[in-house]
């Protein structure tokens, strides 16, 4: 809980600078009229793929060659909020699917299981613009729902309570990533990578952390 308090810290810092720093900008320069003094602000929803794995620390790093990523998606809107003509700020809140998989044999169950978590996350993102390049990076809360683990094709349903073998309803992380903007029949179309690394421990009775590798593409309407 500890570590999400610091994330939040962190995240209304960065926003408040932020803020700050596009003020700045605009006061500096006021008799610029002819240029884009910020970035467009605006609303996406979005159905994307992402692709998951879970690092289980150094202590486990045997089981590097049993791991497989575990496909999933994520629901939900971005809001970019358009500070200065090369910065702005990009706040999400999505539905996410994360986990990962081990192959048969593994020295941890055996057989081949799957672990899965279900989970709404909050990233709050600083975004550098770079002509029709941008780049993400900042931190992100996550609150996990409702997790299985599958082994053997015997599922069962994780426990979130402060008991061995339970896991962790909160997380924190930090993402960072880039995108590209480009038109397509006179509408923009928003290519985002980005790669969310988690920073707190899921698991009350080993290391477990959350990895993925998401992928979004937005269509704009304008």
């Amino acid at each position: 809980m500890k570590h999400v308090m610091q994330s939040v810290l962190v995240t209304g810092m960065m926003f408040l600078y932020s803020f700050s720093f596009g003020q700045s900008q605009e006061t500096v320069s006021p008799n610029i009229s002819n240029q884009k003094t910020a970035q467009e602000s605006y609303v996406h929803f979005f159905v994307n793929a992402i692709g998951t794995n879970l690092y289980y620390g150094d202590a486990n790093s045997g089981l590097a060659d049993f791991k497989k990523p575990a496909l999933g998606i994520t629901i939900g809107a971005s809001y970019q909020a358009g500070i200065s003509r090369n910065f702005s700020v990009v706040s999400e809140l999505y539905f996410i699917m994360k986990g990962g998989k081990l192959k048969e044999n593994n020295p941890v169950t055996d057989f081949e299981s799957t672990l899965r978590m279900y989970s709404f996350e909050l990233p709050v993102l600083a975004r550098l613009h770079v002509g029709k390049f941008h780049f993400n990076a900042g931190p992100s809360i996550a609150y996990n729902v409702h997790g299985t683990q599958k082994i053997d094709d015997v599922t069962t349903d994780l426990s979130f309570k402060d008991v061995e073998g339970g896991y962790e309803r909160f997380e924190a992380g930090a993402q960072v990533g880039a995108g590209y903007t480009f038109m397509v029949k006179q509408k923009k179309v928003f290519l985002d990578i980005r790669y969310c690394h988690g920073l707190t421990n899921i698991s009350n009775s080993t290391e477990m952390y959350n990895r993925s590798v998401l992928v979004s593409l937005h269509i704009s309407k304008k």
